[in-house]
């Protein structure tokens, strides 16, 4: 039996249909989504989970401590709900690119 997680990302022109992918190992399965909305994470999620037995979800650090709780509410008390969030010399680095990339600016 592997560990089974998700990793979810936000972009602005995801096809959550289009934009996935399963890492099999055989001891280790992550599966990755990248979705546009909360919505859509929400639904990946539960889908997931109640195929698979997800143990845990790992978030891109575009959640708000708000979607956060709402995924984990979702999932129950037997799923872990993780965030990557970055130092601050990082999120300098990668914050102007998300403004060009996601929201033209």
């Amino acid at each position: 039996m592997a560990f089974k997680a998700i990793f979810i990302a936000h972009a602005p022109d995801a096809d959550v249909q289009k934009h996935h992918h399963l890492i099999d190992t055989g001891k280790y399965r992550l599966y990755t989504y990248v979705v546009r909305s909360q919505a859509e994470a929400l639904k990946v999620c539960r889908e997931l989970h109640e195929k698979e037995k997800i143990d845990s979800v790992l978030l891109c650090p575009g959640f708000t401590h708000k979607d956060v709780a709402e995924i984990f509410a979702a999932l129950g008390n037997n799923v872990a709900v993780c965030v990557s969030r970055g130092d601050g010399p990082s999120g300098k680095i990668t914050a102007p690119v998300l403004q060009r990339e996601f929201f033209g600016k």
